[in-house]
């Protein structure tokens, strides 16, 4: 499995990041610790996670996935084969980027996640009440302790990014060594232009979330009937379900006759192969699921299948 770097500092990724957003959702722990299971057996390594993760869930408070994460963690003594990725500053319970909020969060992550340390540890949005110097300090004094690796950001703007990586630099600070836009065939503007300049020039990943369209580019939703029921179908009807999004479902059924593969697998093989991007986070359910977007980091799309794709979007 081909790695690719997250950042300047070492750390690398397999093509797919494994988003964590469902553990303890839409798949119960029992089924979480297969699915990490199969993730690892596969050959990948970074699982993605935050301390708001599952708080909008109703009998929920946040912590769920983080706390799902730990006990596999510690079940399995599998630690020094992942990189744990998880998030502060969108929790109602513990908000923003203050110095004393990044503290008292990452102590409550690295609780639940029973773990001594945090391979990636992001801003999960940004902050505009907080000084930049004094969450990049905050975030330095967790790298110098040994508690975080490395950091990165998440839902920021360009120019938001880049000024913090100014000030990173000028005060010889723990700098943002990744960013998580949202970026997928329909979803494109985040990153290609002024992100993507920036993160090139200046060594960052980009592991963007939304690969699938809240599951609407893997094809499964073709219907009213379809969403009936189901988590997503509110974000699917509001933010895809439109002439767009039908003609890049159409591009994505003429790809994968093309290459023998399933739609959800064309969509995560054209992230991987954008030449801005990282690896792309996907979530699944089931093992089935996971090993169907598994098998994405072996599709190799040929140029015309490329640039039809591109020309949908």
């Amino acid at each position: 499995m081909n790695h690719r770097p997250l950042g300047r500092l070492g750390l690398s990724t397999a093509p797919l990041v494994f988003g964590g957003n469902v553990f303890g959702w839409t798949a119960d722990e029992t089924m979480s610790h297969r699915l990490l299971d199969a993730f690892v057996d596969g050959g990948f390594n970074a699982i993605d996670t935050a301390d708001v993760y599952s708080a909008w869930v109703p009998g929920h408070e946040g912590g769920e996935s983080e706390g799902v994460i730990g006990r596999w963690l510690k079940a399995g003594g599998k630690r020094d084969r992942v990189l744990i990725l998880t998030k502060v500053a969108m929790w109602p319970k513990q908000p923003g980027l203050s110095a004393a909020n990044i503290q008292a969060a990452v102590e409550g992550s690295l609780r639940r996640l029973q773990t001594d340390y945090i391979d990636l540890y992001q801003a999960h949005q940004d902050d505009a009440d907080t000084p930049i110097d004094e969450t990049l300090e905050a975030f330095d004094r967790l790298v110098k302790a040994g508690k975080v690796r490395a950091i990165g950001a998440s839902n920021f703007t360009p120019a938001r990014l880049g000024q913090s990586l100014e000030v990173s630099k000028a005060k010889g600070l723990a700098r943002y060594e990744t960013i998580q836009p949202k970026f997928n065939l329909y979803d494109r503007d985040q990153v290609e232009g002024e992100l993507a300049a920036l993160t090139a020039r200046e060594g960052l990943g980009i592991i963007p979330y939304y690969g699938l369209g809240a599951g609407f580019l893997s094809g499964k939703y073709r219907t009213d009937a379809d969403l009936e029921g189901k988590a997503r179908a509110r974000t699917v009807q509001r933010d895809y379900w439109n002439d767009k999004g039908k003609r890049i479902l159409a591009a994505l059924d003429a790809a994968a006759k093309a290459v023998s593969a399933s739609p959800a697998q064309v969509a995560l093989a054209w992230i991987m192969a954008h030449p801005a991007i990282t690896a792309p986070l996907a979530s699944a359910t089931s093992v089935e699921q996971l090993d169907e977007l598994m098998g994405a980091a072996r599709l190799k799309l040929p140029a015309d299948v490329v640039a039809a794709l591109n020309a949908a979007g």
